[in-house]
């Protein structure tokens, strides 16, 4: 079946379609939700080739799981948000010291050196570092809610929490991301906006 049959084909029919043995039905799927992954493996990580392995990963489970996925019963983004999250966790508690994020280099900006781009480059790595230094849960709450968009009771699936604990977790998660950025306004260039 062509690539154009699947285009506005839900998560479920895909994956459904996949565990039938339709390989475009996969193609499709992961591109739809591999970017997704990544960025929120990205985020929770700060670190681009552990979330190529985590993304990677998630999406090798969620091709194990397909013959058995129960229509209905929970969406494919939710189910692998959770993943991600679960296997972004088990990374964080593995982890050895970490290197201060100034002495880092793969998150140097490789862009031309126009201002706005620069700027932009360090306003991602200022948040980056912030939301690093955040507790596991709210940062996890936070990436989900407000750079991944999704809803409370989705993030509430994600995490196994209450909505009311979701809404705790990114309030707080804000408060502190708003702490740990507010001396840095003029050097990130917000004054001038």
């Amino acid at each position: 079946m062509p690539f154009d049959a699947f285009a506005g084909a839900p998560n479920d029919a895909l994956l459904i379609a996949f565990a039938n043995g339709d390989a475009a039905a996969a193609s499709v799927l992961a591109q739809r939700l591999l970017p997704r992954v990544y960025a929120q493996a990205t985020r929770m990580l700060g670190d681009r080739s552990e979330a190529e392995d985590v993304a990677q990963d998630a999406m090798m489970r969620l091709w194990k799981i397909a013959p058995d996925w129960r229509q209905g019963e929970a969406q494919i983004t939710t189910w692998l948000y959770r993943v991600v999250a679960n296997l972004c966790t088990d990374r964080l508690r593995q982890r050895r010291p970490s290197v201060p994020i100034e002495e880092r280099d793969d998150l140097a900006d490789s862009a031309p050196s126009q201002v706005k781009t620069l700027m932009l480059h360090d306003r991602q790595a200022a948040l980056q570092a912030a939301l690093m230094e955040l507790p596991e849960r709210q940062r996890q709450a936070v990436i989900l809610r407000h750079l991944e968009g999704l809803p409370n009771p989705e993030i509430a699936q994600i995490m196994d929490i209450g909505v009311e604990a979701v809404e705790s977790l990114t309030a707080r998660g804000k408060r502190s991301l708003v702490a740990l950025l507010e001396g840095r306004k003029t050097e990130l260039g917000y004054e001038d906006e």
